[in-house]
């Protein structure tokens, strides 16, 4: 069985080699509801009745040959198991009383009780416990009546108690049944919370999933099209009087949209092609001077303090995603035109990362209050890490992003020739 079967939802559980449990195999269609078992209920009504017809050849005196109201009896008990998945009750106590009936009128036993062990097993396994222990409790309570009380009014004449020794063997018949149904019965349900946890595991990864792609979109298409926005407002407002910083302007937002359109397809790849590594590195603060030139083209002047550090591949996105993204809202919401990025690491396993404007703010959304600060958040949070943002108390807005890098994960801030020592 394949890995994908294995996991999907509604699939076959993971341990059966073949597909569904046996008990399972002709089970539920969810257009046309429970199939009849056909192939089964045929192979028992033939046993049964081959078998009983050896058991009347080879029976004691005390026994009737089978004659047709017989195998009547012995039809009806095993085509009732046709009904069994779709009437689990009623077949239990039809097939008992098929069976009852069988044995006080006299015929041979055989292998009659086939069809109550069967009927009984799919009641238990099916969740209908109580019929089935019922079920097959009444058809032993019935042989101990007929073989030890009503014999002396049921054919055939002449019959005398049936010793007890056999009716200890029916009883560790009855036992059996109910203890090979019960392990059925709590194999399957382990069978059916395993297939819905692991329905709720394949769910949660694609919330997760879901949530992953929608923060990377709204991240690339924030940033690029606040940048358009403003290149395209500083476009049409020197068109007349400045045509040659009206080139530079739609030359910037041709450029930015060249860029988000090729972030977009790298992040929508992963959904036409799930599982193949991506065309392209995933971005990282490698990429800070190009994100500078950027906020520059959307004319706002950026100070880097200090080295952007060397970080693994999760928390260098994260943090490139919260600079971007705290870029874009001073573009956006901010009336300054200056902002400074400032990372430390004062301990060596936890990297500070500050971004600051002057403000003054130009809406009521300064700094950005929706799906940009959320995302920064999430990020931060999924990490280990927090975020702090909000107006200073000098006037301008700051974000606060506190990441940790932890041991096995930290990567070592070196130089080549630091490295060669």
């Amino acid at each position: 069985m394949d890995e994908q079967q294995a996991h999907r939802p509604g699939g076959p559980p993971t341990g059966w080699r073949h597909g569904t449990p046996p008990w399972n195999r002709w089970g539920d269609d969810a257009e046309r509801g429970p199939r009849r078992p056909w192939r089964s209920t045929v192979l028992v009504t033939a046993f049964v009745l081959v078998g009983s017809s050896f058991a009347a050849r080879g029976r004691h005196e005390d026994r009737l040959d089978l004659d047709p109201f017989a195998r009547v009896l012995l039809v009806v008990a095993s085509a009732l198991l046709l009904w069994r998945k779709r009437y689990p009750v009623p077949v239990a106590f039809g097939t008992a009383a098929a069976v009852t009936v069988y044995l006080a009128a006299g015929y041979p036993y055989g292998p009659v009780f086939l069809t109550v062990a069967v009927a009984c097993f799919n009641a238990v396994v099916t969740g209908h416990r109580w019929a089935g222990w019922t079920a097959i409790g009444a058809v032993w309570a019935g042989h101990v009546l007929v073989g030890h009380w009503l014999y002396r009014w049921l054919p055939p004449s002449g019959d005398g108690a049936g010793p007890w020794e056999q009716e200890g063997v029916v009883a560790a018949w009855v036992v059996a049944v109910v203890a090979v149904s019960e392990l059925a019965r709590i194999r399957r349900e382990q069978w059916a919370k395993e297939r819905a946890e692991r329905a709720q595991a394949a769910r949660r990864r694609a919330d997760e999933e879901r949530l992953r792609i929608a923060r990377e979109l709204h991240d690339v298409l924030a940033h690029s099209i606040s940048v358009i926005n403003v290149q395209a407002g500083v476009g049409l407002a020197l068109l007349d009087t400045d045509p040659e910083q009206a080139r530079t302007a739609l030359t910037t937002i041709k450029a930015q949209s060249k860029e988000a359109l090729g972030e977009v397809r790298q992040v929508l790849d992963t959904l036409r092609a799930p599982g193949d590594a991506p065309r392209a590195p995933a971005p990282g603060l490698a990429r800070l001077p190009e994100l500078v030139s950027q906020a520059a083209g959307a004319g706002l002047t950026v100070e880097v303090e200090g080295e952007p550090p060397r970080l693994p591949p999760g928390t260098d996105l994260a943090a490139f995603r919260i600079v971007q993204e705290a870029l874009t809202n001073v573009v956006r919401h901010s009336g300054s035109r200056r902002a400074r990025v400032r990372f430390e690491q004062p301990d060596g396993a936890t990297l500070r990362l500050c971004v600051d404007d002057d403000g003054p703010a130009t809406g009521a959304d300064a700094g950005g209050s929706g799906n940009g600060l959320a995302g920064m958040r999430e990020r931060a949070a999924a990490l280990g890490g927090t975020i702090e943002a909000g107006p200073r108390a000098d006037g301008g807005f700051r974000v606060l992003a506190v990441l940790p890098v932890t041991t096995s994960e930290r990567v070592k801030n070196t130089t080549p020739q630091e490295e060669d020592r």
